[in-house]
Formats: C-alpha cells, sequence, structure tokens
C-alpha cells in the first residue's frame, strides 16, 4: 500500500497504475451473504444446481453490484491518502465486462485520471479495475470520483 501526504501528492501520480490489491477469492457464501443484504436472489447467483446446468460456464457468477461493493475493501490496499475528509461523489462509466464465476479470485488496480479544484478541496476522477485471475479480460472497470479535503 502506498501512503500520500495529500491529494495532490496522489494527483501527481496521474497515469500511473496503482496497485494490484490481494487477491480476494469469490466464495457461494459472500455471493449469498450480498444477496441477503441486496435482496437480489436471481438464480444465476444463488442457485449453483440450476447454474451447473443452464449457467455459462457451469457455475454461479457474482453480482456485478457485489464486485462494485469490493472497492471499499480492496482500495485501501492500495493507496492512502492523508486527509482531513474525503467525500465519495460517485462514479461514472461502471462496466461490468465479465462475469466473475464462485471460486475464482480477483485483485484491484487503481489509476487516477484526473484532478481539480472543487468546492474547497480537489475532487480526483480515478478508474478502478478488477482483475479476474487467468483471464484477459477485467471484470469491471469504473470511474471513482472522489472529493479530497486536506
Amino acid at each position: 500500500m502506498r501512503d500520500f501526504a495529500n491529494a495532490a501528492e496522489l494527483a501527481a501520480t496521474a497515469g500511473e497504475k496503482q496497485g494490484p490489491s490481494d487477491w480476494l477469492d469469490i466464495t457461494q457464501e459472500r455471493i449469498d451473504d450480498f444477496a441477503k443484504a441486496t435482496g437480489d436472489f436471481q438464480w444465476i447467483h444463488c442457485d449453483p444446481e440450476r447454474a451447473a446446468k443452464e449457467a455459462p460456464g457451469g457455475k454461479p457468477i457474482a453480482h456485478g453490484f457485489l464486485t462494485l461493493s469490493l472497492l471499499g475493501t480492496l482500495a485501501p490496499q492500495i493507496y492512502n491518502v492523508n486527509a482531513s475528509r474525503i467525500i465519495n461523489l460517485g462514479s461514472d462509466r461502471t462496466r461490468f465486462l465479465s462475469p466473475v464465476p464462485v471460486g475464482s479470485r480477483i485483485r484491484l488496480f487503481m489509476t487516477v485520471k484526473s484532478s481539480e479544484p472543487a468546492s474547497g478541496g480537489l475532487k480526483v476522477i480515478a478508474e478502478a479495475s478488477f482483475e479476474i485471475e487467468g483471464s484477459e479480460r477485467p471484470a469491471m472497470v469504473a470511474e471513482l470520483i472522489f472529493l479530497y479535503f486536506d
């Protein structure tokens, strides 16, 4: 993990790929817990028997939004910014590019794309990319928008 003294120091790394995070196992238990938390029990995620017969690859797959939510687990492994306050402004251009099957492992890379002063702080846009072990195509790519205050 990289530590940045402030958001300007992070912004100075624009274009530089940061990471990766540690690998994270995608288990059926993790998928089922997410389904319970969100109420999304679609069979392709939560029914291993049906998925074995009908799903591409013969396994359940993680919810796309489960993958997105794992940013909170994996991003802090990549870098930390010393700031008095950080506001998550959301994401743009979120794309789920490859299914994440049960039993796979994913990890995260981050790349600062741009920054600009905003609302008394520094707005930073960073691309997050989830890699699936053994796959050439990422699971998900999104632009994350954060507002940092020193």
